[in-house]
């Protein structure tokens, strides 16, 4: 029987009358990393926002690694080992670089700013450890925020679009990142419209469309699924999904 260490059951969230999540299941397999596609509107940024505390109006279940976390805050979330990336950059724009990553420590010693540097070596961004935030390209600054989430070392990382507007070079660092990590045991659920990502990186697939999951399973079957065709698209892009 698979170890799921993220369960998510009968997940709710009405907004003024409107349903953005409709009774969401989701079962997250320790160590594996799940993608979650589909159109703008869907509901997947907001399963995160209930996920990860950041929206506490949710009805339903969250289970992390057998913790109910539904409704709790996100430092709470954080602490139990839950930690995610946004849409948008959120780096600390007066803060430097290394100061943006220790700020995101458990805790503020030598240990973390070891971490720090550590971490940026790895993504080849050492040489702006003093750089203030502000002055970072965008595909920097996602790069920045994604190593700011490693700093507590999660066991479970959300990321929602992590390299939309990055240029192909650091998006591919980000991708080597996540397959390194990965591999070292940390699960990913990732939102993301390449089809291309999902295929190379995803073992299961979840599928929404207007707040609810219309499909799931490996990428194969997601694919061949009448429903997740019109969402994925169709032509080159998702003859690569369905390969």
């Amino acid at each position: 029987m698979a170890d799921h260490i993220l369960v998510v059951r009968g997940v709710r969230r009405v907004f003024g009358g409107v349903e953005a999540l409709k009774g969401v299941d989701l079962d997250v397999v320790r160590g594996s990393v799940t993608g979650i596609i589909g159109p703008n509107g869907s509901g997947k940024t907001t399963l995160f926002q209930v996920i990860s505390g950041m929206d506490r109006g949710a009805t339903g279940s969250v289970m992390l690694d057998g913790r109910e976390i539904l409704g709790c805050r996100p430092y709470f979330v954080y602490q139990c080992g839950l930690a995610r990336t946004f849409q948008l950059s959120r780096v600390f724009p007066q803060l430097t670089v290394l100061e943006n990553l220790i700020v995101a420590a458990r805790r503020h010693d030598r240990g973390a700013r070891s971490r720090a540097l550590e971490l940026l070596e790895r993504v080849k961004l050492e040489a702006y450890n003093e750089v203030l935030g502000s002055d970072l390209s965008y595909g920097q600054q996602r790069l920045v925020e994604f190593l700011r989430v490693l700093m507590s070392d999660p066991s479970v990382i959300l990321l929602d679009e992590p390299a939309a507007g990055v240029n192909p070079t650091l998006r591919a660092t980000l991708w080597d990142m996540v397959r390194h990590l990965n591999g070292l045991g940390t699960t990913f659920v990732i939102i993301e419209h390449n089809m291309d990502v999902i295929s190379d990186l995803c073992q299961e697939v979840y599928v929404l469309s207007e707040g609810e999951v219309i499909a799931r399973g490996s990428r194969r079957s997601v694919a061949t699924n009448s429903c997740s065709r019109r969402i994925s698209g169709s032509g080159a892009a998702h003859e690569r999904f369905a390969a």
